[in-house]
C-alpha cells in the first residue's frame, strides 16, 4: 500500500508533535466540540429545564450535565491506564451504575453556571490529556473488565466513553425537550 501523503504535503506552520500526534488532536478536538454543545445547550435551557428528569433516565438534566463534566477525569483515567498496557481488572457495569447513582443524589441541586464552568475546565483538561497520547499508546489493547474482559484499545475507550459522552446526553437533552 503506498502512501498519498508527501513529505512536501506537511505544513511547515504545524509542530511536528502535532503531525505524529494527528489522531490524538482530532480526537480531543471531537470531545471538545461535544462539551461545547453541551455546554452551549445548557446555558440556553429555562430554569424549569435545567431541573426537568429525563424520560427513562429520573435524573434531572442539570444532574445529567455535571455527571458528564464530572466524570471527565475518571474517563481519561482509565484510557490512561490501557495506554499504559495495564490490564483493567475488577471494573463492572454495575460499578458505573453505582457511581451515576451516587452522583444523581450527591449533586441533585447542581448549579448551572458552576456545572457549564467545571464541564469546560474538566472537557479540556481532557482534551489535552488526550492530545498527549502517542498513536503506539492508542492503539495499545488489553482486556478491559467493563467489557468482559475484551482486550481494547485505548482509541475505543476514548471513543466510547469522554469522546462520546457528550454526545449521547446532548442528544438525550434534545429529545426530552424536543429541541
Amino acid at each position: 500500500m503506498s502512501s498519498v501523503a508527501s513529505s512536501d504535503s506537511v505544513d511547515a506552520s504545524v509542530a511536528p508533535d502535532e503531525v505524529a500526534n494527528s489522531r490524538a488532536h482530532a480526537l480531543a478536538d471531537r470531545l471538545m466540540q461535544g462539551a461545547e454543545a453541551l455546554a452551549g445547550l445548557a446555558n440556553s435551557l429555562t430554569d424549569v429545564e435545567w431541573q426537568t428528569r429525563l424520560p427513562k433516565d429520573g435524573r434531572k438534566i442539570g444532574v445529567v450535565v455535571h455527571h458528564v463534566a464530572s466524570v471527565y477525569p475518571v474517563e481519561i483515567q482509565l484510557a490512561r491506564t490501557v495506554a499504559g498496557g495495564t490490564t483493567v481488572k475488577g471494573l463492572i457495569p454495575a460499578d458505573i451504575d453505582q457511581m451515576n447513582a451516587n452522583h444523581a443524589v450527591e449533586f441533585d441541586g447542581a448549579a448551572r453556571q458552576a456545572t457549564v464552568e467545571l464541564l469546560r475546565r474538566n472537557s479540556a483538561a481532557a482534551a489535552t490529556a488526550i492530545r498527549q497520547l502517542t498513536d503506539e499508546e492508542l492503539d495499545r489493547a488489553v482486556p478491559v473488565s467493563l467489557y468482559g474482559d475484551a482486550p481494547l484499545t485505548c482509541q475505543f475507550v476514548l471513543e466510547d466513553h469522554a469522546v462520546r459522552h457528550s454526545y449521547h446526553h446532548l442528544a438525550r437533552i434534545r429529545a426530552a425537550l424536543r429541541r
